[in-house]
């Protein structure tokens, strides 16, 4: 279980969560929602403990996050966070490789021949590729693969620390609609307890089990996907009109037009 119980945090003297709680359940995927500035990101910091907050408390396992190690909380822990791989000479394989530092002691054994980390390391990386359906790209420069080739690779690195609960902002960004798709059916097929920060709405009421509607800071809807698209909050905050339908699945979507148009 994931929970932040009273959270505030402020960036200098401009607030940005003010007294959030949040309860994520073993297995359950939450999706953060809301306009920018709104504190999704923030608040999703605040659970590995990027950001400390100025009050309030969050909590992994039951375990206060300020009492934990980096490297417990690492265990506890996987994070997928926007980044540029930029121009580093590196295969899928070596980047996935990198999420097993968490897991490794002092004393964890290396074999000659086997490159940076042991047998072991390795199996779990490669098992990690095949998870993500992309053990075919291991030898791939990561500089030369898709933006959904890479979040593929980037949530094998995730779980190649062998982490119970996934933290992913914004795993869609500057993806085409195909790979949107593709990256959140893989997130939620993983099983994992799952905070994922999203900006489409639509996108999130698909994968989502839960939505929790931030707004200047504060939590104004959660609930089911169908709950949280059919409420008034959803069409105040987001100063549109905001229709909920069916799509032919049984999942909520929206339609959208410009407020009193």
């Amino acid at each position: 279980m994931i929970e932040a119980v009273g959270v505030h945090h402020a960036w200098g003297r401009d607030p940005v969560l003010r007294g959030v709680d949040l309860t994520v359940a073993p297995g359950e995927v939450v999706a953060l929602v809301g306009p920018n500035g709104s504190g999704k990101t923030t608040l999703l910091r605040t659970l590995y403990r990027a950001v400390t907050p100025d009050a309030g408390t969050v909590r992994v396992g039951g375990d206060d996050l300020r009492r934990l190690r980096r490297a417990e909380i690492a265990r506890r822990l996987a994070v997928v966070v926007q980044e540029d791989p930029g121009d580093l000479p590196q295969t899928a394989a070596q980047t996935v490789l990198l999420g097993r530092h968490p897991a490794r002691t002092p004393r964890t054994p290396r074999t000659a021949g086997a490159g940076r980390g042991g047998h072991d390391d390795h199996a779990a990386a490669l098992a990690a590729l095949h998870r993500v359906g992309a053990a075919h790209l291991a030898r791939r420069p990561v500089t030369e693969l898709s933006g959904g080739e890479r979040q593929r690779v980037l949530i094998a690195r995730a779980l190649a620390q062998g982490a119970p609960r996934l933290l992913l902002d914004e795993p869609t960004n500057h993806l085409d609609v195909h790979y949107q798709h593709e990256v959140l059916h893989l997130v939620r097929d993983l099983g994992l307890t799952t905070v994922v920060v999203l900006h489409d709405l639509n996108l999130a009421a698909r994968y989502a089990d839960r939505l929790v509607l931030l707004d200047a800071g504060r939590v104004v809807a959660q609930g089911a996907p169908a709950d949280v698209l059919s409420s008034d909050a959803l069409t105040a905050v987001l100063r549109v009109d905001a229709a909920p339908v069916r799509a032919g699945d049984g999942r909520p979507q929206l339609l959208f037009r410009r407020a009193g148009a």
